[in-house]
């Protein structure tokens, strides 16, 4: 009874620990992406650079923005809508590109051989 009372008035509390690893494990993904700038540029380094972002963000709203311990009610209601928009936005990035290469196709199509005209005397 005195336990649940104790938590009621100071709220929940999480171990000091947590939150080093966590920033240990920021400053390791930071050091390899920044490592990864040195790379050759192509998708290898992107990917990894990407990669590495998605997992601080993650590692960021999870621990330090305390969403871990949120109901998951709640983590759905605060992260589906980001993640609606990034499936809209994968799919946009597959229309554009199919535009893209339809327009590309049709406008580069050579003209259309007509035949001479005839000459009226």
């Amino acid at each position: 009874m005195a336990t649940t009372h104790k938590e009621e008035t100071h709220g929940q509390q999480h171990p000091l620990s947590i939150y080093l690893w966590i920033w240990g494990l920021l400053f390791v993904f930071s050091t390899g992406s920044y490592l990864a700038d040195f790379l050759e540029h192509g998708w290898f380094r992107t990917a990894l650079i990407v990669i590495f972002m998605i997992i601080k963000a993650g590692f960021i709203v999870a621990i330090f923005m305390h969403m871990a311990w949120e109901r998951l009610a709640l983590i759905f209601a605060i992260l589906g809508p980001p993640v609606v928009l990034l499936v809209l936005i994968g799919l946009m990035a597959v229309e554009g590109d199919y535009t893209l290469l339809t327009r590309i196709d049709f406008f580069s199509a050579p003209p259309p051989i007509e035949a001479p005209a005839e000459e009226h005397h």
